[in-house]
């Protein structure tokens, strides 16, 4: 939440996900729905951060480039493994808005939406 109240006070518009399956809803081609950038904690309900990276590999591709991961999490074998072999940035937990608005300059450059 504290992530969307940021990203709504630069002027950005917001949709929000509660677990890896809404987030899957938001993403899917046939929803329509466009995004400039994409963050995706790593451990969510139901659809992991892992499991949506790959589906949108084969469904989203365009949207992988725009992923960025968060977790507290980043210690585990399993979580390096895949971190590394993904490629995407990681907001590490905790974070600051400092860092949250660096990755997000890097990835999505002067847009308006998220």
């Amino acid at each position: 939440m504290a992530m969307g109240r940021y990203f709504a006070r630069q002027g950005w518009e917001v949709r929000e996900a509660d677990d890896g399956i809404a987030a899957q809803r938001l993403l899917d081609p046939q929803a329509g729905h466009w995004f400039d950038l994409v963050i995706c904690d790593l451990r969510m309900p139901r659809f992991s951060g892992c499991d949506l990276f790959w589906w949108l590999a084969v469904h989203r591709p365009d949207a992988v480039a725009r992923l960025v991961f968060s977790s507290g999490d980043l210690e585990s074998p399993d979580s390096a493994k895949f971190l590394s072999e993904a490629r995407r940035p990681v907001l590490p937990k905790p974070f600051d808005l400092g860092e949250l608005t660096r990755i997000v300059k890097e990835i999505s450059g002067p847009v308006h939406a998220a």
